[in-house]
């Protein structure tokens, strides 16, 4: 396809600095690499004096691919196409000893930078887990700030920004130290080193000719400077984005740094994509009548040569768990009347949260998914735990179940009981839980550890007789008792909420199970096992198959960069989105932008989705539409049942079931 004209202008301007406004779906990555190839063919700049840098691994590896079908491997051998924090990494290497670094330096991942913390607050009164995570996520938004230790010391009003402010300090010493970096290190050092060392910056400038940058309005203030500081007075560069589309304020991205170019690049040349090759009309007008509600300071308005398509839906609720059974219900029906796979369907929601109630419907409706930037119900530990037992329950044989569950909950059975235990079940080819009762194992453990050992083996033996004898589900019941599931969960959970969130998934697996026994005559637990098992295989299965046909589920924040055939939002209502915060901090411009996000990733089809009434914390609590459905273009939406609970008609519900059975029938056919 060839590039319209603003894309052909943005791919060979490389008279001065240049800025590229890409609305959603304007074909802004092509411009990038079409551009790319333009400065080694036809401008001859070689490979490694041209930087592209990206936010994520995943758009590195998608542009590097892109170049690699546009130009020899020869000819861009030595190009740079990295995320930003890669590009910090490479320099620090380089310069490791101008910063005061040995070349072993090590990288903290978030996890080290709050034990850290942790450590380090460890003699106050405080709530060590949750308030290091707080600080540790205060210094990052100071470092991206480029504030060192010692302004934030002299900035701080509050004996809580003080506090903080020692604390930073100490964190720094303790990584140099450590001979050591934080990821924020990995941007803010370089720009430290650039701005206080003449030589170094020269270097680079020279080493680096031309850059391009990707998703500009997510850059945050050391970001911007790094490009700024290696770009130079030449200013030679591309970069692209779209204030409408910036998302993560809440991470130090700065969508304004878009307009402090023009005021530091007085040259800069500014080109519009507005050409959406993505969306149908009626999507696109949707996003245009919304994100008109933002300011702008430079406007624009997409377009698309595309069909009206469908209207937009609206489908008001019952409840949060009649919302989740809707859009499965929806997204079956959809499917089957348009012979579409289930790859062409992405769910999109606010909050991981919202993502459990739904993952429920499309499990029980044997949809394949996705979860993106969640963990999916079988990884959930609690889950593998439960299942753990019932495993072991089915089958005493399993040597993994039980290495699982023979210390959670806790039982005193020592990290070496279980080695020998292991040592001599291997050596008398059985199972650890048929080794437990040997004669021989008396000579290799000391009486308590045996006798520990024992006490759970009979436990297990007796609740095996009596799920095979009474009531099955009444006995797995019992079981999370007798163990005190619940108070192993607020042993290890940071919050009450945290450990409740835990007990619920568990009373939904056993939930299933029930539904299972009673409504699907599985009549034994091995029944019930086997089939659930089966699910979690082929959910493992599924994660290991790239190109698998399941249904994506992702927060908003996402799906950015995404698009799909056919998209789902769910929890359009005030509170959700915008967000709660949000609207008490009279900051809704963000929350306008993520819903304009969400909309421009459908190219086909949109359906909105709201419950009249959601529980939250427990409590049933009443609802009101989003005030963005009220931006939208009135004549573009079609809205169901609107302002009271939605109801199928008999026929429809009957179609719905159809389309149901016609779904299982495929995937056992493997239509």
């Amino acid at each position: 396809m060839e590039l319209n004209p603003p894309q052909q202008e943005a791919s060979v301007y490389i008279d001065g600095p240049l800025l590229v406004i890409a609305g959603a779906g304007s074909g802004k990555t092509r411009v990038i690499t079409t551009k790319i190839t333009h400065l080694i063919k036809e401008c001859g700049y070689a490979a490694n004096s041209i930087a592209a840098v990206t936010f994520t691994n995943k758009s590195s590896r998608e542009m590097k691919e892109r170049v690699r079908q546009l130009i020899p491997s020869k000819a861009s051998r030595g190009l740079t196409v990295s995320t930003f924090h890669h590009l910090g990494l490479t320099m620090l290497r380089k310069e490791c000893k101008s910063v005061g670094l040995k070349s072993t330096f090590t990288i903290l991942d978030s996890q080290d930078s709050c034990d850290l913390v942790k450590e380090l607050i460890r003699d106050y009164p405080l709530e060590a887990d949750t308030e290091a995570k707080k600080i540790q996520w205060k210094i990052s938004s100071l470092k991206n700030d480029m504030i060192t230790p010692e302004q934030a010391m002299a900035n701080a009003s509050l004996e809580s920004d003080y506090f903080i402010s020692k604390v930073y300090h100490r964190y720094q010493e303790h990584l140099q130290a450590y001979n050591a970096v934080d990821f924020d290190d990995l941007i803010l050092k370089p720009v430290h080193l650039l701005q206080n060392n003449v030589d170094v910056r020269e270097k680079w400038q020279n080493k680096l000719r031309y850059l391009l940058v990707d998703e500009y309005q997510d850059t945050n203030m050391s970001q911007y400077e790094l490009v700024k500081l290696l770009a130079g007075v030449r200013g030679q560069f591309t970069v692209v984005g779209d204030d409408d589309q910036s998302i993560y304020a809440w991470r130090g991205a700065r969508p304004e740094n878009l307009m402090r170019l023009a005021t530091d690049y007085p040259a800069l040349k500014i080109i519009k994509l507005e050409q959406n090759y993505r969306s149908s009309k009626k999507i696109l007008r949707s996003a245009n009548t919304l994100i008109a509600n933002n300011p702008h300071a430079i406007t624009k308005n997409l377009w698309s040569d595309l069909a009206e398509g469908p209207a937009i839906q609206a489908v008001v609720c019952q409840n949060d768990e009649d919302e989740a059974k809707q859009c499965v219900s929806m997204l079956l029906h959809h499917k089957f009347n348009n012979r579409s796979k289930n790859s062409e369907y992405a769910i999109l929601y606010r909050g991981n949260h919202q993502a459990r109630i739904l993952e429920k419907y499309l499990r029980e409706s044997s949809i394949p998914y996705l979860l993106s930037g969640g963990t999916s119900f079988f990884a959930k530990t609690e889950v593998k735990d439960i299942m753990s037992y019932l495993r072991l329950l089915v089958n005493p044989e399993d040597d993994s179940a039980f290495l699982r569950v023979i210390n959670t909950p806790r039982r005193e059975i020592g990290t070496s009981t279980i080695q020998k235990l292991s040592n001599y079940a291997t050596s008398r080819n059985c199972s650890l839980f048929a080794a437990i009762y040997e004669f021989g194992l008396e000579q290799t453990l000391k009486p308590k550890a045996v006798s520990k050992l024992r006490q759970f083996g009979d436990w297990l033996n007796l609740l095996s007789d009596n799920t095979k004898r009474g009531d099955l589900i009444a006995n797995v019941r019992q079981m999370v008792r007798d163990i005190d599931y619940p108070l192993w969960c607020e042993e290890q959970s940071e919050t009450p909420r945290k450990a409740e969130a835990k007990m619920e998934n568990v009373d939904e697996l056993i939930q299933w199970l029930t539904r299972m026994h009673e409504d699907q005559d599985k009549d034994t637990l091995e029944d019930c096992i086997s089939h659930l098992a089966l699910v979690d295989i082929l959910e493992k299965q599924n994660e290991e198959e790239d190109d698998d046909d399941r249904v994506y589920l992702m927060t908003l924040h996402a799906s950015k960069g995404l698009e799909f055939p056919h998209v789902f939002i769910v929890g359009m209502e005030e509170e959700i989105l915008p967000h709660r915060s949000s609207i008490e901090e009279d900051s809704i411009e963000e929350e306008r932008r993520l819903a304009y996000v969400g909309i421009t990733r459908a190219q086909k089809s949109l359906t909105f989705l709201m419950a009249a009434r959601r529980r939250i914390a427990g409590e049933l609590r009443e609802s009101t539409p989003s005030r963005f459905l009220d931006e939208l273009p009135k004549d573009d939406i079609e809205w169901m049942e609107k302002g009271k609970p939605s109801q199928l008609s008999e026929e429809e519900r009957k179609k719905r079931g159809q389309d149901h059975l016609a779904n299982l029938k495929a995937m056992l056919t493997g239509d």
